[in-house]
């Protein structure tokens, strides 16, 4: 797919030139998650955007969805696990082994309640160990406390692990909130890469996102059309996968309908690379 109106600056074509023309060898990209949290509205929904801090080394001052790379701790088997199990999860999202889904969906749920204080975790009675214990579990309520925010501040700070985060509030990683929506690879030119895991979830209902600074100097709630519209006047900037994935979900008439659209997603990965034309540069992907 081309995409025509996706504006490519100078810098950027100059940068994919110059790779190319001198035999660049591309960098491993590192894994990452990233959530598109949803609510509804009449009619529709709205998701949760956050605008990167200028000083941010990857993609500043662009609309972005709350994410971030894996944590090497993210792996760990320390933590109650509810819902699908990492196979499930490795065969979902087409990755290589068990420990690969696990760090995924865990900085998925980690880096979900450190860039928006949303924490998708919860209890369960009984026996945890399979999907089937997910059913009868809770999802935690106002985690917008000082206590909360001391450790989500720890998190962020890499003092604390997640495991032990959960661990410590006798809580268990929902996995089953998640719904997996698509998988995006940096381009190849790029110094920092990323293979980023695209999932949604529904805003817990006793839960409130929080503008909780750090990599964000600006949050918002906004339907998906108009985000794509804003971005397609210039009057904000995204990367290609946000504004895909944000037109593949205007016309969601619910968050339901959203989830349920996305267990038949394809999530091979997708790597946008730049096309040179005679009528110029254009970045293009498969669709």
């Amino acid at each position: 797919m081309i995409s025509p109106d996706q504006v490519l600056p100078d810098w950027l074509v100059a940068h994919a030139r110059r790779f190319y023309s001198d035999g660049g060898q591309p960098v491993t990209p590192r894994r990452a998650a990233t959530v598109l949290l949803l609510r509804d509205v009449d009619p529709g929904v709205e998701v949760y955007l956050i605008r990167r801090a200028a000083s941010m080394a990857f993609a500043s001052g662009m609309y972005a969805f709350p994410g971030g790379s894996v944590d090497p701790r993210d792996a760990s088997h320390d933590m109650r696990w509810l819902g699908p199990s990492p196979a499930e999860w490795a065969e979902r999202l087409g990755l290589e082994d068990e420990p690969a889904a696990r760090s995924v969906v865990c900085a998925a749920v980690r880096e979900t309640f450190e860039e928006s204080g949303v924490l998708l975790a919860g209890s369960v009675a009984g026996d945890d160990s399979g999907s089937d214990a997910a059913t009868a579990a809770t999802v935690v309520g106002d985690v917008s406390g000082p206590e909360w925010e001391q450790a989500r501040q720890a998190l962020v700070d890499r003092e604390l692990a997640f495991s032990d985060f959960l661990t410590q509030r006798d809580l268990g990683l929902r996995g089953d909130l998640l719904a997996a929506w698509g998988r995006w690879i940096t381009p190849e030119f790029e110094p920092r890469r990323y293979d980023t895991c695209f999932f949604l979830a529904a805003l817990p209902g006793a839960q409130r996102t929080r503008d909780v600074g750090g990599e964000a100097d600006g949050v918002v709630w906004v339907r998906p059309a108009e985000a794509v519209a804003r971005q397609r006047r210039g009057e904000w900037t995204m990367l290609p996968p946000t504004v895909v994935t944000l037109s593949e979900l205007a016309d969601q008439p619910s968050v339901e309908a959203a989830l349920r659209a996305a267990a038949g997603r394809d999530m091979s990965p997708i790597m946008p690379h730049v096309v040179f034309t005679d009528a110029g540069a254009h970045m293009a992907w498969r669709e």
